[in-house]
């Protein structure tokens, strides 16, 4: 049974691109728009959640904080994909559960190697 991941992020490029890695690499994947379109789309055979930082209607860290205090739902590692570097909001998306920060542009292979050490196949 192929691993199920949502992708949370406003620009449909990046969302495209996700996918598109993932996919290939025999993932199923569920697009959000944004934070509040994730939350909406949350399911207990999600295995992951890759999501940006800053969206419109709920931002990365709110989903995550949501995520964080639903003890169904905390136990799902989330990646966090965004072209935010500031030191602080690391430092609390990796408080509030965050496995894995990565920079956008991203390449495909760097995210497949966080997807896989956190859900290997």
């Amino acid at each position: 049974m192929s691993k199920k991941i949502l992708i949370a992020d406003d620009s449909m490029l990046i969302r495209r691109q996700v996918t598109a890695a993932l996919t290939a690499a025999g993932y199923v994947v569920v697009e959000a728009v944004d934070g509040e379109d994730a939350r909406q789309k949350l399911t207990p055979d999600l295995t992951l959640i890759v999501c940006d930082l800053n969206m419109p209607r709920m931002n990365g860290l709110e989903l995550l904080e949501k995520l964080h205090a639903d003890a169904s739902m905390s136990h799902v590692p989330f990646v966090m994909l965004t072209t935010e570097a500031r030191p602080g909001i690391y430092e609390k998306a990796k408080m509030l559960g965050a496995k894995a920060w990565l920079i956008k542009p991203f390449k495909p292979d760097l995210l497949l190697a966080a997807v896989d050490r956190l859900v290997p196949r």
